[in-house]
């Protein structure tokens, strides 16, 4: 965890993540390697934040997870989540250049302040899921803590139940909160689709004078 994130959060480990690295290491292969668990906080520091983008927890195939929420590795294959929200994309906004749609890697959108976290940060190979409960969710509601005490407006996006599960954090008038069913194929047709987080997230951050995301970065 960098030092500017350990400095925004209270002190020392959260309650809870006692047992998180003993099982962690017992754990069989552990996607994304241990050098990207932090990834989302190296990739955009609390001060840059305008957007909270709360995933699950990360893909569970080879090579793909790299530590930020829903995106992969240059050159693998996207998975059928993150074909939706970039079909979703194109449908809000209109299409971009087709880099983005092309690799699936999202840094470009944390290195615009867009805070891409899931609220387990590691999985076992081929098993989704598989570390909920580990202790991870200390951490990550920690974060969520953080953001939801912010002053300046902020704009937060859930995807699915999990995610959505932490809303009523965001109880201030001054965020804009954006829910809807995980683009999954399982659930995007139950309202993802549709759903317009991109140009809506985008509207109230001008409205506020931020500057908005270039998405297809």
């Amino acid at each position: 965890m960098p030092a500017v994130w350990r400095q925004a959060l209270p002190p020392g480990p959260p309650e809870g993540m006692a047992r998180l690295g003993a099982r962690l290491s017992a754990a069989p292969e552990v996607f994304p390697p241990q050098n990207e668990w932090f990834a989302a906080f190296q990739s955009c520091g609390p001060q840059d934040v305008r957007v909270l983008l709360l995933g699950q927890d990360p893909y569970h195939g080879f090579g793909q997870a790299h530590g930020l929420a829903f995106s992969v590795r240059h050159a693998v294959p996207l998975p059928p989540s993150l074909r939706n929200i970039l079909r979703e994309l194109n449908d809000d906004v209109g299409p971009g250049a087709p880099g983005l749609g092309a690799s699936g890697v999202l840094s470009g959108w944390a290195d615009q302040g867009v805070l891409l976290l899931n609220r387990v940060l590691t999985v076992t190979a081929g098993e989704a899921g598989s570390h909920r409960n580990w202790g991870w969710e200390a951490l990550t509601d920690a974060v969520v803590s953080w953001a939801a005490g912010l002053e300046r407006p902020l704009v937060v996006i859930l995807w699915g139940r999990w995610a959505k599960s932490i809303s009523s954090a965001f109880s201030a008038p001054h965020h804009l909160v954006l829910t809807a069913p995980h683009p999954s194929p399982l659930s995007a047709y139950r309202g993802f689709f549709g759903s317009r987080p991109f140009s809506q997230a985008n509207e109230f951050l001008l409205a506020n004078g931020l500057e908005s995301v270039d998405w297809h970065r």
